[in-house]
Formats: C-alpha cells, sequence, structure tokens
C-alpha cells in the first residue's frame, strides 16, 4: 500500500509551520501560509506551545475575519452566501435567551444537555455576526451567553456520554469565547476558570483514563473532541501544558483518536489519489463525517497557533479525509478488516467492511479541509471539493442540520469564514 499519491508531491522532509515562518521570514511569509501566523513566528521549536500566543487564534484568525468583513461587505460570494444562511439562522439573533443551568447531564437519566449545545451555537453565531457584521447587539447576546454559563455551570455529568458532552461543548465554548475576548462586557476570567475547573478536568481524566475500558474500547471521535477541548483551553487560558498535551496526544497518543489509530490504513486508489481508512468507517458515516470536524478543529487550532498538524505524518488526515470524502460521494473504497477490544476487558471484536449505514449525511465540516489542502497548500482534493461543492456549500452551522445534537457536533459557517 502506498502512502502517497502523484497529486500529492509531498516533499521527503517537511517544515513545521513555524520553521517555515522562521526561515522565510518576515510578513510576507505569514501572509503566504495564511491568517493568524504572525505572533507565533518567534516560537523557537515546533512541537511547543507557543511562546507568544496569537488571539484571535483558534478556529478563526484575525485575517479570516477581516477577509469575511471585507468580502460581504461587498457583497461577494461565496462569502455573502455564508453570511445570508447565517443571518437567517434562529441561534445568531440577537434576541436568544441563554438558559444556563448549574448542571448539565449528558447520557443515562435527567439528560439536559440539549440547553447547552443550543445556547453554545447561538454565542458562537452572534459572536460572528459581530466580528463580521459589526452589530453591538449580537455582541451583547453573545457575552450574556457565556458568561451565564461561565458564572452559573458547576458540572457535567451523566453516563459515560459524558466525556462526550464534555470534549464537544468544551472545545466550542472556548471558540465563542476566543471570539469575544477583548469585548469589554464579556468575562473572560471567569470562562477561563469555569473552563479549566468543569470541563478540563473530564477530558484529562478521558485521556488518561478513558474511564476505565480497554483503551481501543472508545471509538475516535471520543479522544477527538477531548483532545480538541483541551488544545481550546490551553489557547484561550494561554496554557502551554494544556496545548502541549492536546498535540502531543495527536501525534502519539494510545487511545483511537491520535492520528495512526485514527487512520490506520493507507491506500492508493486507481485514479492514484492516497486514501486513509478512518477508524470508525466500518461502524456508520454519520460518525464518521463528525470525525472530520473534530480532527478538522484541532487541526485549524493548532495552525493558528503555528503548529501544522494537518500535514503531520505525511498529511494522514488528508487521506482519511479523500477516503470519507470518496465513500459518501457513493464511490467505492477499499476496506481492511478492522479488529480492536472492547469494554473492560478487551473482548475481541471487528468489522469487515465498510458501513454504508447514514451514507452521504451532511455536516458542515468540509469547507475548512477543502480550503486549507486546496487553497492554502495547492494540493489536488477530488474528492473533499467534491463533497464541499457538490453536497455542502454554502454551510450553515447549528440548528441548520436538525435539532438533535449530532447537527451541533460542529460550529460550521465554512463558507463565510474559510472560503479564499
Amino acid at each position: 500500500m502506498s502512502r502517497t499519491s502523484p497529486h500529492q508531491h509531498l516533499p521527503h522532509t517537511e517544515l513545521s509551520r513555524r520553521g517555515l515562518l522562521r526561515t522565510a521570514g518576515g510578513l510576507g511569509a505569514a501572509l503566504a501560509l495564511g491568517g493568524g501566523a504572525l505572533a507565533t513566528s518567534m516560537a523557537t521549536t515546533a512541537d511547543a506551545a507557543p511562546s507568544t500566543w496569537t488571539h484571535p487564534g483558534m478556529l478563526h484568525s484575525a485575517g479570516d475575519i477581516n477577509r469575511a468583513k471585507v468580502r460581504v461587505a461587498a457583497g461577494t460570494d461565496p462569502w455573502l452566501s455564508g453570511w445570508n444562511k447565517l443571518v437567517a439562522n434562529s441561534h445568531s439573533q440577537s434576541t436568544w435567551t441563554n438558559r444556563a443551568t448549574a448542571t448539565i447531564i449528558r447520557g443515562g437519566t435527567g439528560e439536559n444537555y440539549s440547553l447547552l449545545f443550543n445556547d453554545i451555537a447561538a454565542a458562537y453565531q452572534n459572536a460572528l455576526r459581530w466580528q463580521v457584521g459589526g452589530t453591538e447587539a449580537n455582541a451583547v447576546c453573545a457575552a450574556n451567553i457565556l458568561n451565564a454559563w461561565s458564572k452559573t455551570l458547576t458540572s457535567v455529568t451523566g453516563n459515560a456520554d459524558r466525556f462526550l458532552a464534555a470534549g464537544i461543548y468544551g472545545w466550542q465554548f472556548a471558540n465563542a469565547c476566543e471570539l469575544m475576548r477583548g469585548y469589554s462586557g464579556f468575562d473572560l476570567a471567569a470562562a477561563q476558570d469555569m473552563l479549566a475547573k468543569v470541563f478540563y478536568p473530564l477530558n484529562n481524566s478521558f485521556l488518561t483514563n478513558h474511564n476505565d475500558a480497554c483503551i481501543t474500547n472508545y471509538w475516535a471521535n471520543w479522544d477527538l473532541c477531548n483532545m480538541a477541548s483541551v488544545l481550546a483551553i490551553g489557547i484561550l487560558n494561554q496554557d502551554s501544558a494544556k496545548y502541549d498535551q492536546a498535540v502531543t496526544y495527536f501525534k502519539s497518543g494510545a487511545g483511537n483518536g491520535s492520528i495512526a489509530h485514527a487512520v490506520p490504513y493507507l491506500y492508493t486508489d486507481s485514479a492514484g489519489y492516497a486514501l486513509g481508512q478512518w477508524q470508525e468507517s466500518g461502524r456508520d458515516q454519520g460518525h464518521t463525517v463528525m470525525g472530520m470536524g473534530q480532527m478538522g478543529a484541532i487541526c485549524e487550532m493548532a495552525w493558528n497557533q503555528g503548529d501544522d498538524l494537518y500535514s503531520y505524518d505525511s498529511r494522514r488526515f488528508m487521506k482519511g479525509a479523500q477516503y470519507v470524502a470518496k465513500y459518501n460521494l457513493g464511490q467505492d473504497v477499499p476496506f481492511t478488516t478492522y479488529n480492536w477490544g472492547t469494554g473492560q476487558n478487551c473482548a475481541a471484536s471487528s468489522q469487515t467492511v465498510v458501513s454504508s449505514a447514514s451514507r452521504g449525511q451532511i455536516r458542515p465540516v468540509w469547507a475548512m479541509l477543502h480550503f486549507h489542502y486546496n487553497r492554502r497548500l495547492g494540493l489536488d482534493d477530488k474528492y473533499i471539493s467534491q463533497m464541499y461543492y457538490d453536497l455542502v456549500a454554502p454551510e450553515g452551522g447549528g440548528g441548520d442540520y436538525g435539532t438533535t445534537s449530532g447537527g451541533f457536533d460542529q460550529l460550521g459557517f465554512g463558507t463565510l469564514m474559510y472560503a479564499k
């Protein structure tokens, strides 16, 4: 099985994103790589947290925000189409009223976690409307939502699914906070404290102990969302130890979310494209596409702090994304029998075929990947590109893809924020 594709001209050695900035030097190199790079160019090593943090520096850099602002004001597509999706969403209205509560439960009796994921979507979307459109009412709304939850939420609980809640909603909440950073009505310190005390302990517990289960028991997304939360909290709180914990786990963690476990088998298809079988491909496509959003969020946040995880291990994530996109476009992909241990005793289980369950499910995760690999790097991303343009564009966000949690697993609006 080949690791590379003739359509992806990969060098034998790859400079880190920070290394490339240092080598090329200055403003020109940073602009060539995309927004959010300038403050990180002084970082001293490729694998450590930045010596100078970039803000905003999670899913969106200052350059991303400025580009969207300018293009929307000019009425230029596809940004305008992305903006119209945002404005039409009920969660983006400045009249949204938060429903902050002390205890969030996901899994088991008394589930109420929809309160949190709906409010996070509203905070994020209002923050975007303020950043791109400049409307003060949206800023007030976003700040009120984030402040209320920061000062009210004391625990995330439930059955094992509490770790999913802590992961997904941890990184999403931190991203909404990052967009509001510096706004006078937003209490950044309260948000930083709450995330560190309520979300991080669960994130850390899962990545360290995996709920006392066999290391392979939990699907890739469980690791990925908790890694994303640790990374986002690290950036928001300027906490180098947390940032490094997430990046190190991405590269070499024991669980299924680390890159080599998330993309265990590599291929080259008949057209010459490099593909990578995703760890959940034999399970169903909804969770598989969810993985594109969770790993994509990790890579984009790290990118905006100067770390190129998108290209780590010869762009292994791109190969996985091409595989997932190709299958969900209705085309055939190779599949190697996937074996793993389950439960606490690692009871053997296996999948022999790729799953067609929820095949073709639409989630707003593809713009981020397409505009990185194709537009930032100039690579031929045939299947990712087709998935985005043919099935998804323009991307909406939470509230546009159903009312259940799956429609809120990603913040979305990639057409508005990533188009280049």
